[in-house]
């Protein structure tokens, strides 16, 4: 694996000089979960008995960044940006005051600072060099049964950062472990503290789980240990015991959906969302709750308008048969479609059902060229303006009038489309 691994090899340089300049140095945390388990670590941290400064002297100021100092945290920068390593003095930790981070550290042995960490199976250190494995919290063995559990009292992981909770069930779900028992009764006993976390946080850790091909069992486990009705009230109405068959149903759209995006999942997970007027099924052209879900998480613009498409029009394909072409052309043109489409068709393998909709796009998509669908204007602003029209609501309904007769077919050149525009205006006239 090394020889086709930079950052590998980058983070086994870092241990081998802490180690040359004669101190203790290992890879910690979640990269070794993953080696353990045969995966192929996304990132690598090292832990070393050297302080911030020695860390700093070893490899010089110029390659080092004092991003957290203070907490015993170095970057050491590699050779390319996405090549640099965190690299953290074993250490203890004062109490969490706010819930998310220590008032103090105090640096200390690697066994004193596996036992401050959160998971067993995150609380492992590895030496790259003599590729032995150091365990002082059993990891290895949870890791073995596939057992999320707590290092020490469960109540004391989760108060410490209350986003504990959320990454519990995370790793439950996506590597299809179970939890503790004794650690699922703290998050249960704990669940309305999640409150307490940041939006941002909140968010990162829903990402991780909607977009894991485990994602209906991560939305079921996070409710069923009472995270889901705190992160989003909003569903509590559908996840009562009389509408079982509508929160199922939204759980196997989830479980359908081929790869998708962060968007696409949150979409079909908030699909059902009543809106403040009670309604069911809602639209968000009018002002729905999902819009304020993704305010209320700190979504981007970009994510939020992307979620909020995808509802609002999860019905668009019902009936697409008889629609204009333009209306077809119009809605395939949009560049979410393909995901709207995603969501359609894993709503209608959840329900177990075909759709003739579905299939008339299908077929219409495999047969007709993107530049069919969505063609060049005929004609466009400058040209209104040359006939001596000025922007306004009737400049936008002529532009609106002539591309809808173009995607009809009714035009197909810049001279009937002008000779259209004549046309409407002087029936506007009469």
């Amino acid at each position: 694996m090394s020889e086709n691994d930079p950052r590998r090899e980058f983070a086994t340089e870092v241990v081998r000089r802490l180690q040359d300049a004669g101190y203790v140095s290992f890879w910690a945390g979640g990269c070794v979960r993953d080696l353990l388990m045969g995966r192929r670590p996304g990132d690598y941290d090292v832990a070393t008995s050297a302080h911030p400064s020695e860390v700093r002297r070893v490899f010089g100021h110029r390659r080092t960044l004092s991003v957290g100092e203070s907490f015993g945290v170095i970057i050491v920068l590699g050779p390319t940006r996405e090549d640099q390593i965190e690299v953290a003095t074993f250490r203890t930790e004062g109490p969490y005051l706010d819930g998310r981070r220590p008032e103090h550290v105090s640096f200390c042995s690697p066994d004193e600072d596996a036992h401050r960490r959160d998971f067993t199976i995150n609380g492992m250190f590895f030496d790259p060099l003599s590729e032995q494995v150091f365990d002082y919290v059993d990891g290895q063995e949870d890791l073995t049964r596939g057992i999320v559990r707590a290092i020490g009292r469960p109540q004391d992981r989760m108060a410490e950062d209350k986003l504990r909770m959320l990454r519990a069930v995370r790793f439950a779900a996506t590597l299809d472990f179970e939890l503790d028992e004794t650690t699922a009764h703290a998050i249960e006993e704990m669940a309305d503290q999640i409150a307490v976390v940041s939006p941002e946080r909140i968010a990162q850790e829903l990402k991780k789980m909607l977009v894991n091909r485990h994602r209906r069992r991560a939305v079921r486990m996070l409710q069923q240990h009472g995270l889901l009705q705190v992160v989003f009230p909003e569903l509590e109405t559908e996840i009562d015991s009389e509408h079982v068959t509508s929160w199922s149903h939204t759980l196997d759209v989830l479980d359908q959906l081929p790869d998708p995006g962060f968007e696409l999942a949150a979409a079909a997970l908030l699909h059902t969302v009543p809106s403040p007027d009670g309604e069911i099924r809602r639209k968000l052209g009018e002002g729905g709750t999902v819009r304020s879900i993704c305010r209320r998480l700190r979504l981007s613009n970009k994510e939020l308008e992307h979620i909020a498409w995808l509802v609002a029009n999860q019905d668009r394909f019902d009936g697409i048969r008889e629609a204009s072409p333009a209306e077809l052309k119009t809605l395939l043109a949009h560049p979410l479609s393909a995901d709207l489409l995603k969501f359609a068709e894993a709503d209608a393998r959840a329900g177990l059902r075909t759709s003739d909709d579905l299939e008339f796009v299908r077929d219409y998509l495999a047969r007709t060229s993107h530049e069919e669908i969505d063609p060049p204007r005929l004609v466009g602003g400058a040209d209104l303006r040359e006939m001596g029209l000025r922007p306004g609501p009737e400049f936008k309904h002529l532009l609106d009038a002539v591309r809808i007769a173009q995607l009809n077919g009714e035009i197909s050149s810049r001279d009937e489309a002008l000779q259209h525009v004549r046309l409407l205006r002087e029936g506007n006239d009469g």
